[in-house]
């Protein structure tokens, strides 16, 4: 006879979960004392936001289900921004929520939430678990949800008191992956349509990829001759610096690269939706009629045919169809190929940073030490605003497994990823760019950081305002400001307030020493830059975008 609470570990501990991203609550318990004596590390956070958003970033980068648990009513409701990234991102995680006692439902009880109807059309599943001797097969089940077809976050709801019932139940058994290949028709199909081809483009995005596809892609690329672009904030899908690679194709994309994409004759789609945000609001590939003939291939049939109509369409995982279609080679040299070359040219020449700007502390000088200074495993972890643009067009990312930003645009993301990323990985440098008001919607995960030893260095881009939102205020109603200005804190001094390593950059020339004592502090650390509001974007000031330049 076992608690829920000791068959929820149980079941945790079969499918091989490391670590638990939790903010503590009386509704579960009997999970965390079953977390007492188990192997699972209990990491303890300091809002349930943040929790999640460490789990999702678990799951991003290892493939695996990142966990997390939280209690009812608030701390479900706090959880699901971390529920909608891993969602629109196609995610695997799971979040455990404590519930009110079976006795109570229905009748508005103390934090009461129905979470079929709040997680229902941003997460993947929702299951409650009634009967505690079902905890093996519903979590088993839970994990297998998460990580098929398209991965995502799936909701598991546990009534305090089936925790705490004592019951007989089976031994918990591991999950087992669903891969999904591509047949031999559709290889001979696509090696068909790239013969025929005069301008093909790739473009790479989604999950389910491994180091070792991404190998597989690459050589694809090169037997092929094939110009490769990424998705917006899948830049670790291909080497940056490597011939074929194109460009990113996502928010404030290249005009020339645009304008490849739109005069492709075939476009090979490989694991993206290719949604609202990379297709440029569905200009560059119209919806849902395609001008360039489309293979689009990916994981969940459900994808294809949803959004564009493929002239082919292949159901399989991005590892499975590169690992399948490596092996196919041209008869000879590509037409296209030396257009390859140009794009990777124009893709340099786009993510060279401008040495100068406005105000003291100019980026372009900053990113290029950066480029120098950090070693090509370091993982780069952002939230949303225009202060991701310096690290998301002039960072040349060289590896799989590098990247942790959210697609949806979830402010907030950069330090709880940080922190669940240097959690996973602590060999590893790990770095959260942040702006002043998104570094603030989870700054206090910073003692979470402290408390862990888990050396994070922060770098916040200061500039007084929320950024994005003032540059959309001055080109629609300019001159007008309101509610994009900001008070911020002496964020250095915060730092060190939690016992974290602090330093304030004011010129450009004190970032590279900031930056070394930072690393070599061995804390948790904070670099407050700085920034001129007039060098809202690297190439436009906030006057020339009020007066229209």
């Amino acid at each position: 006879m076992k608690t829920g609470g000791q068959l929820i570990v149980e079941a945790l501990e079969a499918n091989d979960v490391k670590r638990v991203f939790c903010v503590p609550g009386e509704s579960y318990l009997a999970v965390l004392d079953a977390l007492h004596d188990s192997p699972i590390k209990t990491i303890v956070c300091r809002q349930e936001g943040g929790a999640a958003m460490m789990a999702d970033c678990e799951g991003r980068l290892t493939g695996k289900p990142g966990i997390c648990f939280v209690t009812r009513g608030p701390g479900a409701t706090n959880a699901s921004a971390g529920i909608h990234i891993a969602m629109q991102d196609s995610i695997p995680m799971i979040l455990f929520i404590g519930q009110i006692a079976a006795h109570a439902k229905y009748r508005e009880a103390f934090q009461e939430v129905d979470y079929h109807a709040f997680f229902g059309s941003i997460a993947k599943w929702v299951v409650e678990i009634d009967d505690a001797a079902r905890i093996p097969e519903l979590v088993t089940r839970a994990f297998a949800v998460a990580t098929s077809g398209r991965p995502g976050p799936v909701v598991v709801s546990l009534p305090e008191d089936m925790l705490t019932s004592k019951v007989e139940a089976p031994r918990a058994l591991p999950f087992t992956p669903v891969e999904t290949r591509p047949g031999e028709p559709e290889l001979d199909e696509l090696e068909r349509l790239l013969s025929a081809s005069r301008k093909p483009f790739v473009i790479l995005g989604g999950t389910r990829w491994s180091e070792q596809a991404c190998a597989h892609m690459q050589a694809i690329a090169e037997n092929w001759a094939l110009p490769v672009g990424v998705s917006f904030r899948r830049q670790m899908l291909f080497d940056h610096l490597h011939e074929n690679y194109a460009g990113d194709v996502g928010i404030g994309i290249n005009p020339k690269l645009a304008e490849r994409v739109k005069q492709a004759d075939l476009i090979l789609l490989i694991g993206g939706r290719f949604g609202e945000m990379p297709s440029s609001d569905y200009t560059l590939m119209k919806s849902p009629y395609p001008e360039q003939k489309l293979v689009h291939v990916h994981s969940d049939a459900n994808e294809l045919g949803r959004v564009y109509r493929p002239i082919l369409a292949v159901n399989a995982s991005p590892a499975a169809f590169v690992e399948a279609f490596v092996a196919r080679k041209p008869v000879s040299t590509p037409a296209w190929a030396g257009e390859t070359k140009q794009a990777h040219a124009d893709y340099l020449a786009w993510s060279t940073p401008p040495e100068s700007g406005p105000g003291p502390v100019h980026m372009g000088p900053i990113v290029n030490y950066l480029e120098g200074a950090l070693p090509h495993d370091a993982i780069i972890c952002n939230g949303a605003g225009n202060f991701a643009t310096w690290m998301h067009r002039f960072h040349r990312f060289r590896r799989y497994n590098t990247q942790a930003a959210p697609t949806s645009g979830s402010m907030g993301y950069g330090l709880p990823a940080g922190v669940g990323a240097k959690s996973v990985f602590p060999d590893r440098e790990v770095i959260v760019w942040a702006g002043d008001g998104d570094f603030l919607m989870h700054g206090q995960e910073f003692a979470t950081a402290v408390q862990y030893d888990l050396p994070v260095i922060v770098v916040i881009l200061n500039n007084g305002i929320y950024g994005t939102i003032r540059m959309h205020q001055e080109r629609e109603y300019p001159g007008r400001v309101s509610g994009t200005m900001l008070r911020n804190p002496d964020f250095a001094s915060y730092a060190r307030s939690f016992g974290g390593h602090g330093e304030t950059v004011e010129k450009t020339e004190e970032f590279a020493p900031a930056f070394e004592r930072a690393r070599a502090s061995g804390k948790p650390a904070i670099i407050e830059v700085k920034l001129d509001p007039e060098a809202i974007t690297p190439t436009r000031t906030l006057t020339q975008i009020r007066e229209g330049r």
